[in-house]
């Protein structure tokens, strides 16, 4: 899902930067959290780039707020609403992950499953979390 949110983003960022062509340092921002996203190879790595990611979609949309033509483009309000849904579906796969995850350290800590952890050598896992800011939504006037 993440990477569903991350190819949507240049869809997004071209359809905006047609109407707000001086707006190069917000664009320049996204691409560089995207990256960052799609390179991460932790859970924690990821949760931090996603947050990343989330700070500059939030200035990108906020955009729109200085050009009314943009609100009305109807190729803007389809990413929007395509962007919303991955962000759901980003927060039902956390959770699906999440429970994952704490239904396999249950099973290595308790035996006999602990036996043949410390023997295959199954580590821990960390849990998927995002940061204290994430549960906020970035304000977007219209």
């Amino acid at each position: 899902m993440l990477q569903r949110r991350s190819d949507l983003i240049p869809n997004l960022v071209a359809t905006v930067q047609g109407f707000a062509e001086q707006e190069r340092e917000i664009f320049t921002q996204v691409a560089e959290a995207r990256s960052r996203l799609s390179g991460a190879a932790t859970p924690a790595e990821a949760a931090n780039a996603n947050a990343g990611l989330t700070s500059a979609l939030g200035r990108l949309l906020a955009i729109s707020e200085n050009y009314p033509q943009l609100r009305s483009n109807e190729n803007f309000i389809r990413l929007q609403d395509e962007l919303a849904g991955t962000e759901n579906r980003i927060a039902v796969e956390r959770q699906r992950y999440n429970d994952s995850v704490r239904v396999y350290r249950t099973d290595i800590r308790r035996f006999p499953g602990n036996l043949f952890a410390g023997v295959f050598g199954f580590d821990d896992r960390e849990y998927f979390e995002a940061d204290e800011g994430a549960a906020e939504v970035p304000e977007v006037a219209f």
